[in-house]
């Protein structure tokens, strides 16, 4: 059975992931709150990722780093901390985890690793300055280590659009929001988190054997279409 190690699997859209994954493979959730499921593959380490040391861990098939923010305010309220903290939770606590648990990866079979962006590092977006600059780092990230991996392990990411999970609350936190969101997108929808989590699930599988260093939009329509 495979081992997945995911980051960040208790809420959200890694907890979608966990639970995708579950029947499937051997799961190893990293994150400071334990996920509300139980299940004879989920074995769950408390642990902030910024400041405390990851879990060794021999053997690993797959890393899914899910951590994120939505820390969205106009450029002139943004303080410098606001950038550091978006930086450290999106990209230094993804390169924390890619470092501690390169060398089980490249035993691994089919080894792959999948980050997370956002549509707001394509399409700009008043309010997103921290969230964009970070994440488009996080999108050269994958391009760098994919080269540097490459043939053994494949790196990926997922730029979804706004997707229903906790996170996202205070952008759809009323119906009026709700419609607002639908109609921004030109497939008048947004993401759900099991999307999300499929696509993930893509990635990491043999079907996506000749997939690196890609970012993949997720974006109802958003970045891709002006209707």
């Amino acid at each position: 059975m495979k081992h997945l190690v995911i980051v960040g699997g208790s809420k959200g859209i890694g907890k979608a992931i966990t639970e995708t994954f579950l029947n499937t493979h051997k799961v190893t959730n990293i994150s400071r709150s334990a996920p509300e499921m139980s299940h004879e593959n989920l074995t769950h380490h408390s642990c902030d990722v910024l400041t405390e040391d990851l879990p060794d861990i021999e053997h690993i098939d797959t890393l899914i780093y899910c951590p994120g923010s939505i820390n969205l305010k106009p450029i002139g309220r943004l303080k410098l901390d606001d950038f550091r903290d978006d930086f450290e939770i999106n990209v230094l606590g993804a390169v924390k985890a890619i470092q501690k648990y390169i060398d089980p990866l490249k035993k691994g079979q089919n080894p792959s690793i999948v980050l997370f962006s956002t549509v707001a590092s394509k399409l700009g977006m008043p309010f997103h300055a921290s969230v964009a600059a970070s994440k488009s780092a996080v999108e050269g990230l994958v391009k760098s280590v994919g080269a540097e991996l490459a043939p053994t392990v494949r790196i990926n990411a997922i730029a979804p659009t706004v997707t229903d999970t906790e996170l996202a609350s205070k952008l759809l936190r009323n119906e009026k929001m709700v419609e607002n969101m639908t109609e921004r997108h030109p497939l008048k929808k947004f993401l759900n988190p099991q999307e999300v989590a499929d696509m993930a699930a893509f990635l990491t599988s043999t079907k996506a054997a000749s997939i690196s260093g890609q970012i993949f939009e997720m974006d109802c329509g958003i970045v891709s279409f002006k209707i």
